[in-house]
């Protein structure tokens, strides 16, 4: 007999976290999130309840957990699209069409009582969480900032009747087959032509205290319009900032400035910290710490995270600078590749800038939404 529970107890929450380190226990590509970061989803003063609600479900078959999934409504996304949508996400089951069905419709059910239209997804609280399904690139090592999931998810969801909203195409870049000036001479000069210049700073502290309001502007600005993504609130600046401490090497970060020491392009990327994680279970035991350590003081692979540009210097070609930064990052030793996580297959600004690079596209994962009046609109 199959049983859905809404996660209440603490025994119930532990399931619903430790239910797809089961499931993918013997998949080498599986990359679990931080154990202690998924915990706080059940504190009541987690950063993301000040504008959001959400649900947990366990699925259960004669007693044995066969799946899970998470309801959210992302109030302050709603305001800004002018929708009434609910998002799934940690949508995770064995290869049972009854499981699925259920957990869907348990959020389904949730979201109308809400007064939700739409459910779309995966999408987490924000776009800073995991998202999108994998739907190509199976047998490839998931990054640490997006989720694995198995070749048979796609066809659970779409036969629960979800369509594709949007696709994101990730890449793994690699480092030129030999140094060409030309780019970094044409960075250069694209600054000097737009009287821009790097904001520099002496430590991570110090970086984040002379440009950390400015960059959240700059993501809030050049983010509004795209797909998933919310403002930014004060905790949610509070959260990235603390994992900055934690990761930010200064020769990964850049700001670009104008005249006015206002932010016009950022750029992050990351040391992978993929493997580091995945024998633990994500969980920060001294082995883990130790292999993290390792990881960011000689990176094999190099997780590119977030670019953002103003919309009035998106055609300038000003981002050609934190791209070319990218470069001298490649031809590090140890590193063997950069991957892109996750680019909009739309978003042409993005997908022109990797044409400079020698690139392969290797994964696709897609937003699915489905609305529950039965037409194919928010209404």
């Amino acid at each position: 007999m199959l049983e859905i529970r809404e996660v209440k107890t603490r025994a119930e929450q532990r399931a619903f976290l430790n239910f797809p380190l089961k499931l993918y226990k013997d998949c080498p590509y599986f990359v679990p999130p931080l154990y202690g970061d998924e915990k706080k989803m059940f504190r009541p003063d987690y950063v993301y309840y000040d504008t959001c609600d959400t649900v947990f479900f366990n699925a259960y078959r004669d007693g044995r957990q066969t799946g899970r999934i998470q309801g959210i409504i992302q109030r302050a996304a709603n305001e800004k699209n002018g929708e009434k949508r609910a998002r799934f996400t940690r949508f995770d089951s064995i290869n049972d069409a009854e499981t699925a069905e259920a957990l869907f419709s348990a959020v389904e059910n949730w979201a109308k009582s809400k007064g939700m239209n739409a459910v779309h997804g995966p999408l987490g609280f924000s776009d800073l969480e995991r998202e999108g399904l994998l739907i190509e690139g199976f047998s490839e090592l998931s990054t640490f900032e997006e989720q694995y999931s198995y070749d048979y998810y796609p066809a659970l969801i779409e036969g629960r009747g979800y369509c594709k909203e949007v696709d994101w195409v990730e890449r793994k870049v690699f480092k030129p087959d030999k140094p060409d000036p030309r780019f970094k001479e044409l960075s250069n000069y694209l600054l000097k032509r737009h009287k821009l210049h790097f904001g520099e700073a002496k430590n991570t502290r110090e970086f984040i205290e002379l440009y950390g309001d400015k960059i959240f502007e700059l993501l809030d600005i050049s983010y509004k319009d795209i797909y998933g993504t919310v403002p930014f609130t004060d905790g949610m600046k509070r959260m990235l900032i603390g994992n900055f401490k934690l990761m930010i090497n200064l020769k990964q970060v850049a700001v670009i400035l104008d005249e006015n020491e206002r932010a016009v392009c950022f750029g992050v990327c990351f040391p992978s910290i993929a493997r580091a994680v995945q024998p633990s279970g994500g969980r920060l035991t001294p082995l883990a710490l130790i292999r993290i350590l390792r990881a960011v003081k000689r990176p094999r692979i190099i997780d590119l995270g977030l670019v953002g540009v103003l919309p009035e210097y998106a055609q300038t070609g000003v981002s050609s600078a934190i791209i070319s930064g990218v470069v001298d990052i490649l031809n590090q030793e140890s590193v063997e590749y950069a991957e892109t996580n996750l680019n909009l297959e739309d978003n042409y600004n993005i997908q022109n800038q990797w044409k400079r690079f020698k690139t392969v596209v290797h994964k696709r994962r897609r937003a699915y939404v489905k609305y529950l009046n039965g037409e194919n609109k928010d209404d």
